[in-house]
């Protein structure tokens, strides 16, 4: 089955006239009711980034908003769960819902907050987020993000071969090509046409610097909907791509010779008269306030310990170590700098509105790379720092080189530890295992490059 952009319906999402219950929220039966929903995936997310959920039918609705649906923890995997353990209960979140008739007719998704005997569960990144957003809140200020998706579009050789699914796009420098752009029309605006059914303000979509890799933008929003975006983006794309043939994979180094995919983050703050952000009298030139700069100054005197968050996974040290590809440059920041309008640095400041995080990768978690940022953010603005003049200087701290490395800075920072221990203590301790596990499972691996180089070496 395929769907082309001009098979998809446009939503019309009920928002204000949707009744409430008797908690204020918006009513999940309702909901489903005015979009023809058959089904509901309810989902949500462990500590690495997997989307789990269960299929519920409309029926169970009801049941569904008020008593939730259950896992069993343990095997939904990076859940802080042994097998003996209660059950996880997701309550779905009915603000959420979002009808995706695009992926099956009748079918809709509803994000969900975990929970375990009656209280959220504090290994549940989308509770997490929802700590440090309430931090923030504390101190009069509301966090936006925006999110930028890249993926490749691959298949698999009978041996098990990585490939560019489409065989033409072969060219040394292939970003923003218009040929290869068109070639895969059919899955880029099925993709566009989705979002903008659903509200999310598709604005471009294009091909990136590697062969066979892609971005696709929506505007921003609080940081919670696009986190929640971000993860029904990427299990939209995912599935789409398999309805061609092809994987979509967020892997962020696929390719040793290509630039890796990134999830880069625009984030701002807000206070109730309008963004704490600009100020047209910036000495400094980017026309960023106070508050911006010690947002900056923040992130960046955390960023060693915050790459353990954002780019959470070994083959993301693929990516932020690459010194060359084909196409001549990384785009993936090794230090702790931040500037203007420069894509070299770690924090790049486009305008006086916004903020650019570039450390992060399409392995991130978005509710936990949110939750991290955030709160080194708010801890530079505690502490009054300042990130010193705009651009790299020889004393930039360099980013972490390994997962393990990245481990080690994050389990000796209280403000990164203290964002994924928001929601109660362990989770930070619990995640640094889970990866530490995870490199010395890749470094016990025999891999062909140490046959090529040491077989008849010696």
């Amino acid at each position: 089955m395929t769907l082309e952009a001009t098979d998809l319906p446009v939503m019309r999402l009920p928002s204000t006239d949707a009744p409430a219950d008797a908690a204020g929220s918006a009513d999940l039966a309702a909901l489903a009711r005015a979009t023809d929903t058959r089904f509901i995936l309810a989902v949500f997310t462990n500590l690495a980034g997997k989307p789990c959920a269960k299929l519920v039918p409309v029926e169970a609705v009801d049941e569904l908003q008020s008593d939730g649906v259950g896992f069993a923890g343990y095997a939904a995997g990076a859940m802080g769960q042994v097998p003996r353990d209660p059950d996880l209960v997701a309550i779905p979140d009915p603000t959420s819902f979002t009808p995706i008739p695009f992926v099956r007719p009748g079918l809709a998704l509803v994000h969900c907050d975990p929970h375990v005997e009656g209280k959220p569960w504090p290994y549940a990144p989308r509770v997490i987020l929802k700590e440090v957003l309430g931090k923030a809140a504390e101190r009069g200020l509301s966090v936006k993000v925006g999110a930028e998706i890249e993926y490749f579009l691959v298949q698999r050789d009978e041996d098990g071969t990585l490939r560019t699914a489409d065989v033409l796009d072969t060219s040394r420098q292939p970003c923003y090509d218009a040929r290869d752009v068109t070639r895969m029309y059919e899955h880029l605006t099925s993709i566009s046409a989705a979002m903008n059914s659903l509200g999310w303000g598709n604005y471009a979509n294009d091909h990136e610097d590697g062969n066979g890799q892609f971005e696709q933008n929506f505007q921003y929003a609080d940081a919670m909907t696009t986190a929640d975006r971000v993860v029904t983006l990427r299990y939209l794309i995912s599935v789409l791509a398999e309805q061609r043939g092809m994987t979509a994979t967020f892997m962020p180094k696929p390719f040793a010779d290509r630039t890796g995919s990134g999830m880069h983050m625009h984030l701002s703050l807000w206070r109730e008269d309008g963004s704490a952000f600009p100020d047209a009298e910036d000495p400094r030139g980017l026309g960023l306030s106070e508050t911006a700069y010690a947002f900056i100054a923040g992130i960046l005197d955390h960023a060693c310990a915050l790459q353990g968050v954002i780019a959470p996974t070994v083959n993301s040290y693929k990516r932020t170590g690459a010194t060359a590809t084909s196409s001549g440059a990384t785009w993936s920041p090794r230090h702790a700098t931040y500037g203007g309008n420069d894509r070299t640095h770690y924090l790049r400041v486009p305008d006086g509105n916004r903020v650019e995080l570039r450390g992060g990768d399409g392995s991130a978690n978005p509710y936990l790379a949110a939750a991290a940022t955030v709160a080194a953010g708010l801890d530079g603005i505690d502490r009054k720092l300042d990130p010193g003049a705009p651009g790299g200087t020889p004393n930039s701290e360099t980013l972490p080189m390994t997962l393990l490395h990245a481990m080690d800075a994050l389990t000796a920072d209280p403000v990164v530890t203290g964002a994924l221990d928001a929601a109660g203590p362990g989770v930070a301790e619990y995640f640094a295992s889970l990866k530490r596990e995870e490199f010395f499972h890749w470094h016990n691996t025999v891999t062909s490059w140490e046959i090529d180089s040491y077989l008849t070496a010696f």
